[in-house]
């Protein structure tokens, strides 16, 4: 499995861009309201995931997520499958919400999961040092794991050819900005059932 850096450079071309990335205006992003029940493939970003799991999808990702089909990434899978090592098993919340995440990765068809390859990485490691360098985050905060992981995502989207169903309007109106072929659908968090 071999990765093609000089494709990736040629492509993304990294070292010319120069200038800083800043968020665009709500009006120049598409957002689930704005968009047909019916449309495009989607793979959804793990924002989905605890949204529903809070109750704070609004109707319209509801919608979406019922009538268009669906795709799953293994970066998804890692960040949700993480609580099970993270949370302190001696604390009485502990169990049930070990239980909803559980239930919840069971619930992803298999067929529907997708893991990205060599070159995936290697691309969206170079489109997150991109991102973290143009939009100024802080060093030594965690954000450049947290943008690979949003890179990843972002670019198995393109691969699939389906559209990015995230409520992270900051990390992928940047990716989006960096590589404007991969569409996203933005949404807003609605008040949850819990806090």
């Amino acid at each position: 499995m071999a990765f093609d850096l000089g494709s990736a450079l040629r492509s993304l071309k990294p070292q010319r861009r120069t200038g800083g990335l800043e968020r665009r205006p709500d009006s120049a992003l598409s957002w689930a309201g704005d968009q047909p029940p019916v449309g495009s493939t989607l793979l959804l970003d793990t924002s989905v995931y605890l949204d529903v799991l809070q109750g704070r999808t609004p109707e319209v990702v509801d919608d979406l997520l019922t009538y268009r089909l669906c795709h799953h990434s293994a970066v998804c899978l890692a960040e949700l499958s993480h609580v099970f090592g993270r949370l302190d098993p001696a604390h009485p919340r502990t169990k049930p919400v070990l239980k909803v995440v559980a239930d919840t990765i069971d619930d992803i068809p298999a067929h529907r999961l997708h893991a990205p390859d060599a070159t995936a990485w290697g691309r969206a490691g170079m489109l997150a040092g991109l991102l973290f360098r143009l939009s100024h985050l802080p060093k030594g905060e965690g954000h450049e794991r947290r943008v690979l992981n949003d890179a990843l995502i972002f670019h198995q989207a393109g691969l699939l050819g389906a559209t990015v169903l995230t409520g992270n309007v900051g990390d992928f109106d940047y990716l989006s900005q960096l590589v404007p072929s991969v569409g996203v659908i933005f949404y807003r968090s609605a008040p949850g059932l819990h806090p």
